[in-house]
């Protein structure tokens, strides 16, 4: 089998183009038909995901008694089996949770790290990016457990039921999930155990064809099991939640993918899966025009690019500018690139550097790096600040210390721009979670692992790690986690909850959660127009580790044109793509009216997001 993934990287360039087209194909059809989403309202409890059938399995959860953790373990659950392609139960992910009975907001990384056997230097970029050599420990599931055991009220058992009824009896694929097979089919059936499931008889399943996956509801149904026979001996909900944990990273299911990949020249050991741990942390946070702004911090870049973006345009009045006026989409785009260029030189894995994370979204390092901000000219992709010296207020910054950023002519690459999915909800306790989780790129390592099922997320490949780069601190390591773009958030005002939302799209993330808040805060719209306003994406060539690097958009074709003609004059480099496009992410949202107490969810038309309420 190692000697077939030899041939992944002939393979993966040409795959790569052709999936990126097929996305556009999607976004063109979505406008072509006016797809558009209606503004789904609930009292009780809203479910906003990337798929119809798993917003259902969160809003059952909710009408059975169950609150947001307990949805959101089954919408997760239920995405895995729908959109495979995008996430599931050996993926990586966060969860951004408002917990009501304390009006705080919590924190979830789910995030595994590389094998402790991957070489530092042994390995090609080709070999991290897919195949057996690829990927991270498996995050989610660990997180799963984690959430329901410290705030959730149902089984596991429980939430799995929507997922488990989907994996074994089947789902109707969609179209978009048929062509994504298709695009794939080169490497997907490089490996017997991904094309057995994905591939039959050699081909793609057709749009509307019932898929079963019986492999992966047996290793649901042996997790289940695990609890079931822990709470048969008497013991309570945790212990039970223990045993199924224990099932998948030391017990049966443990014993299984490692033993798939000794047997096929892989890296994972059970030392891997055993030293996994799912982390609460502190999220990042602003105030924003009087908002609480909540989001990820390391091993996730995107919330870090969010409130660094958010301290540095509220300067200026956006308002008054004009939404999608060429000054207000250039001071956006600005912003973005300046962001870009301090995270991608200073966020890695905290456990492995210390990250100036005080400084970065400090108040006073917004003020100075706004400085580089030209009103009427496009910047050359900047060098990094040096946000150390705003770690704590009163102390100067040294803006003339020696760089550490990589420099032009240093080994280069494109990065990819991934797949994930997000999803959000709001229950009638008044707790919300907002939670982004992630292959890494659209199948993630490609390889299902044996009879389980599952496959792994590839966070250690060139976009997720520097690899390329030696000097970054997100060079790959044994035992590092690789950087994620996923960004949940979750906003307040005076305490109470105003809304939750987070979106897939790769590098175009922070970007894209940037331009949704700002749609709702300064622009006054709700859930779903904010989502469907038009919205870009920055790109970078060769990547955003390098000053310098060549930036330029993709925006939606309905933007003006003569917008778009200004901004070119200004020295911007404009791709403009159909009206809708998936290419600039997947949004889904929940906003709160704080008057009345509804609940309004929408859904992003771009990637067949759905809301669902009751």
């Amino acid at each position: 089998m190692r000697k077939d993934f030899a041939r992944y990287g002939a393979k993966r360039f040409a795959v790569t183009a052709l999936a990126a087209a097929l996305l556009l194909v999607f976004g063109s059809s979505a406008a072509a038909q006016g797809t558009f989403r209606p503004n789904v309202v609930g009292k009780s409890g809203v479910v906003a995901s990337a798929h119809s059938l798993a917003s259902e399995a969160g809003l059952q959860i909710l009408r059975d008694g169950g609150n947001a953790i307990d949805a959101a373990v089954a919408v997760m659950a239920a995405l895995n089996v729908v959109e495979p392609n995008a996430s599931g139960i050996a993926g990586n992910g966060c969860l951004t949770i408002f917990w009501k009975p304390d009006n705080q907001v919590k924190e979830l990384l789910m995030t595994g790290a590389a094998p402790f056997k991957m070489p530092t230097d042994g390995l090609s970029p080709e070999e991290r990016d897919g195949g057996i050599l690829a990927g991270v420990t498996p995050g989610n599931y660990g997180g799963w457990i984690e959430a329901l055991d410290k705030y959730g009220t149902k089984s596991l058992s429980e939430v799995l039921q929507p997922a488990l009824r989907y994996a074994e009896y089947g789902f109707s694929i969609s179209q978009s999930l048929s062509s994504v097979i298709e695009s794939y089919r080169p490497i997907l059936e490089l490996n017997p155990t991904t094309a057995k499931i994905w591939l039959k008889d050699g081909k793609a399943p057709k749009a509307g064809s019932i898929i079963v996956q019986t492999d992966l509801a047996n290793t649901f149904k042996k997790l289940c099991e695990a609890e079931r026979a822990a709470l048969a001996k008497g013991y309570g909900r945790s212990v039970g939640l223990k045993a199924a944990y224990d099932c998948f990273y030391t017990g049966d299911i443990a014993r299984e993918i490692v033993g798939f990949y000794k047997e096929n020249g892989g890296l994972f050991t059970m030392e891997d899966l055993a030293s996994y741990r799912p982390e609460w942390v502190d999220p990042v946070w602003t105030n924003y025009r009087g908002y609480d702004v909540y989001s990820t911090p390391s091993t996730s870049r995107g919330g870090i690019e969010l409130v660094m973006a958010l301290n540095m345009i509220e300067a200026y009045d956006v308002k008054k500018m004009g939404l999608n006026s060429a000054e207000e989409l250039h001071l956006v785009a600005e912003i973005m690139k300046i962001v870009k260029s301090d995270v991608y030189q200073y966020v890695a894995d905290p456990k492995f550097v210390d990250i100036p994370l005080a400084g970065l979204v400090s108040k006073e390092y917004a003020a100075k790096r706004r400085s580089l901000i030209d009103p009427g000219k496009a910047i050359a992709f900047p060098e990094p600040g040096r946000p150390s010296g705003y770690q704590k207020a009163g102390l100067s910054a040294d803006e003339s210390s020696s760089s550490v950023y990589v420099k032009a002519g240093d080994p280069a690459y494109e990065t990819s721009a991934g797949c994930t999915t997000s999803f959000s909800i709001v229950d009638r306790f008044g707790n919300a979670v907002g939670g982004t989780v992630t292959l890494g790129d659209y199948w993630g390592t490609k390889v299902v692992v044996g009879n389980t099922g599952i496959i792994f997320n590839n966070g250690t490949r060139d976009g997720s790690t520097a690899g390329k780069y030696p000097k970054n601190v997100n060079y790959p390591q044994p035992g590092k986690r690789g950087l994620l773009n996923n960004s949940p958030t979750i906003v307040l005002k005076d305490g109470k909850l105003v809304m939750v939302f987070g979106t897939p799209g790769g590098e175009g993330i922070g970007a894209t959660q940037f331009q949704l808040l700002m749609n709702v805060v300064d622009f006054g719209m709700g859930m779903q127009e904010a989502i469907e306003s038009p919205r870009f994406i920055l790109g970078a060539k060769p990547d955003f580790y390098v000053p310098g690097a060549a930036v330029s958009w993709t925006i939606e074709n309905r933007v003006s044109p003569a917008v778009i003609e200004k901004l070119t004059a200004m020295g911007h480099s404009i791709k403009v793509s159909s009206a809708f496009t998936s290419s600039v992410g997947g949004m889904q949202g929940v906003l709160v009216d704080q008057e009345t107490g509804w609940i309004f969810g929408g859904g992003d038309p771009r990637r067949g997001g759905y809301a669902v309420g009751y």
